[in-house]
């Protein structure tokens, strides 16, 4: 699958239950030698930025991790970050909804794809 294509899977994932680290780690699960279920796990609780909106954004948490399953580095975990600040605007996923101004600046869908789009631009 093309990073387009790994991207719309992810979205699909997210609207299946999915949280938002699920979605990306499930969706990018052939880039890593890890099961699937293990993924999923592992995901479990980067939902909602680890729980409370509060923390990073559980789709970048879920890039990162697909990276340093397939060999990545700080400086990768670095780059990805940042081509995710740049498309999203933010990285906390409180932020990125606006749980302190009421007005969100990415949602979901889009942040669970950029995370996608941002892991296939670094990783390859």
């Amino acid at each position: 699958m093309n990073a387009m294509e790994l991207a719309e899977k992810a979205v699909e994932l997210k609207h299946g239950g999915y949280n938002c680290c699920q979605a990306v780690l499930t969706a990018l699960s052939g880039e890593t030698e890890a099961p699937a279920q293990t993924l999923m796990q592992l995901g479990a609780g980067f939902g909602s930025g680890m729980g409370n909106m509060e923390a990073t954004c559980g789709a970048l948490v879920g890039a990162v991790m697909a990276a340093g399953l397939k060999g990545g580095t700080i400086r990768s975990a670095r780059q990805i970050s940042e081509l995710f600040q740049a498309a999203c605007g933010a990285v906390s996923c409180g932020d990125l909804k606006g749980k302190r101004t009421g007005i969100p600046i990415c949602p979901c869908d889009d942040c669970v794809a950029n995370a996608v789009a941002a892991y296939a631009e670094i990783m390859g």
